[in-house]
């Protein structure tokens, strides 16, 4: 479903990525693990054109150079970015509504019914505006919006980020059940639940992939995992220092 082959994203002289390889197949879940400013985020949103970047980026045997993040999305590549991006003026109902422009013609695996199944604290909140949500609820609906947007892959960047625990359970919950349907890349923090839900996973410390393999395998090696994890805060504090 996805190729993607010595992906590097540069910001001026700072190097976010560096030349990775990764891959998610069709069915598959995937998750990108690793400390902040390890290039996570970075990634996904080269992969969904946000960024420029070099290397290539294949999507179902295509290659998406030079195609537009409008294109991509209406492609099949769905983002769910990083701080939810709620449109604040518009209620819950008219902010889903707006993940169905992206569709393209293309068949809907999830309807506006799914997703308040999905999401029952939605529906009560259907006339809500955007800004008045919570945290918990922007999510949910960034999430919903993501999924009428019918995606073949969803990238889904730190959807726990910021919630109570019980609203994480929720949503972890909802990712469950949507990964029976669709394909996922998902960049998160809490390492627990990338490995209980993803098939494989990746490390990435300063750009690069440090280590990767299957999900139960990560979880077993917990301590090496804190070893690079830890040796990158220890360099950071390092740096930081020779800087100043």
């Amino acid at each position: 479903m996805l190729d993607v082959r010595d992906l590097r994203v540069t910001y001026g002289t700072t190097v976010a990525v560096d030349g990775i390889d990764l891959s998610v197949g069709d069915g598959e879940i995937v998750g990108l693990l690793g400390p902040n400013g390890g290039g996570k985020t970075s990634t996904l949103r080269a992969i969904s054109r946000v960024v420029g970047s070099e290397g290539e980026v294949i999507f179902d045997g295509t290659s998406l150079a030079g195609r537009s993040p409008d294109v991509v999305a209406r492609r099949g590549l769905v983002q769910v970015p990083e701080g939810r991006h709620v449109f604040p003026t518009l209620t819950v109902h008219e902010n889903l509504q707006v993940g169905a422009t992206a569709r393209a013609g293309r068949a809907a695996d999830f309807t506006l019914d799914d997703v308040y199944g999905l999401f029952p604290r939605l529906r009560d909140l259907r006339k809500r505006a955007g800004w008045a949500l919570s945290g918990g609820e922007q999510q949910m609906v960034a999430i919903g919006r993501g999924l009428l947007a019918a995606p073949r892959l969803l990238l889904l960047d730190e959807p726990s980020l910021g919630l109570a625990p019980t609203v994480v359970d929720d949503v972890f919950a909802v990712l469950g059940a949507v990964a029976q349907r669709v394909p996922m890349l998902l960049v998160e923090q809490n390492t627990d639940r990338v490995l209980e839900l993803a098939h494989r996973a990746y490390v990435l410390v300063k750009g690069r992939v440090v280590m990767a393999g299957d999900a139960a395998e990560l979880g077993d090696r917990d301590a090496m995992m804190a070893s690079y994890l830890g040796q990158s805060h220890i360099d950071g504090e390092r740096d930081e220092g020779a800087r100043t």
